[in-house]
């Protein structure tokens, strides 16, 4: 039977990595049945400003999954993000994204192979916040100013970064069951609970706990910071990471460094009955149109849908074709070539082109 799954291409260049994305996970053998859904900024005049529309979420509710493209993001202002409208709505807590070497990829490392696990509801992109100079802003500071915390400033905006028990059992029993379904060795909870006693302080203390229900698995705790530091000095000590939101974001981003770029980092987001593919990058909407981006987050992230819906043979063929390609160097990307303006470099239909071509040999 073919896998009915919500498709949505997303904006900038997202329709390019979403085309040549679908065109290789057919070329698996696979059967889909796409329902096509559009969001971002090209849908907000239509739907009274909201780029996130009800019948998109009701679609993904439907079919379970999801595999979308990127869609930007305003910087400082505009609606917020569309990933964290979908995160909260679907309650899609857990995020996870993995970071490996493939030969190939210029790169200062050889050997990475990590796991992020983020929690993906809670902390600072909870989004409760106070504009500056407001009338709740104020009023929020006066209560903090009765209770000792007179030492903010009136001019500030504020954020609160609400971390919560059951959020973060949620998000460490995850990691621990992915660790123990993908045959890893080791989580690592991150944290920055010398500081923020009452957050992050809860975080570590209740990943203990679960740690301790999940003896078969090892388990350690680093302070973020000094994660950040190792994770140059020495990525191979690291298997499995889970993290607070906001950690998970920017450690996430770091790990796709070792490996060579976002270009060749994919994610997905798990919820207790939906799950949403997406690449870690973003909508790169200068180069809208110029069959010029490099898809293979995206079709990684495809690979990682595959594995969700128990297709693990054809996910393990889309692997390998990728990687072969990767390895040949001639028909990817310019950010992949040895220098950006190489004309050897081919366009992102080119990429899927040469990656459909390695399915059809590959057993």
């Amino acid at each position: 039977m073919a896998h009915r799954v919500t498709l949505i291409p997303g904006d900038g260049t997202g329709p390019e990595l979403t085309e040549a994305t679908r065109r290789v996970l057919e070329a698996t053998g696979v059967g889909f049945e796409w329902d096509v859904q559009q969001a971002g900024t090209g849908v907000m005049a239509a739907n009274d400003g909201n780029p996130l529309p009800e019948h998109v979420l009701d679609s993904i509710r439907a079919n379970g999954t999801a595999l979308k493209g990127p869609i930007t993001t305003p910087i400082g202002g505009g609606f917020r993000s569309v990933n964290v409208g979908l995160r909260k709505s679907l309650d899609l807590y857990a995020q996870v994204r993995p970071c490996k070497s493939y030969p190939g990829v210029r790169s200062r490392y050889a050997s990475v192979d990590l796991i992020v696990v983020r929690e993906n509801t809670e902390d600072l992109y909870a989004g409760v916040e106070f504009e500056e100079g407001t009338e709740d802003a104020d009023e929020l500071l006066d209560w903090l100013a009765g209770r000792g915390f007179d030492q903010i400033r009136r001019d500030s905006g504020i954020s609160i970064k609400p971390l919560s028990e059951t959020g973060t059992r949620q998000i460490v029993q995850f990691a621990f069951d992915y660790a123990r379904r993908n045959g890893r060795r080791k989580v690592t909870a991150v944290h920055k609970a010398n500081i923020m006693k009452f957050t992050d302080g809860l975080f570590l203390h209740v990943a203990r706990d679960v740690a301790a229900e999940n003896a078969d698995i090892e388990f350690e705790d680093r302070i973020v910071d000094n994660l950040s530091m190792q994770l140059v000095q020495r990525p191979e000590e690291y298997d499995v990471l889970v993290l607070p939101n906001l950690y998970g974001d920017i450690v996430s981003d770091l790990c796709a460094g070792l490996i060579g770029g976002l270009g060749l980092a994919p994610g997905a987001n798990f919820g207790q009955r939906t799950a949403v593919f997406e690449p870690t990058h973003g909508s790169a909407p200068k180069y809208t149109g110029q069959n010029k981006v490099n898809p293979m987050a995206m079709m990684l992230s495809g690979m990682l849908m595959l594995r969700h819906l128990d297709e693990n043979a054809a996910a393990g063929r889309l692997e390998r074709a990728i990687a072969e390609v990767i390895a040949e160097g001639k028909s990817v990307t310019y950010d992949m070539k040895p220098t950006r303006d190489d004309p050897t470099a081919v366009g992102t239909s080119g990429v899927a082109d040469a990656i459909i071509e390695k399915l059809e040999v590959l057993p």
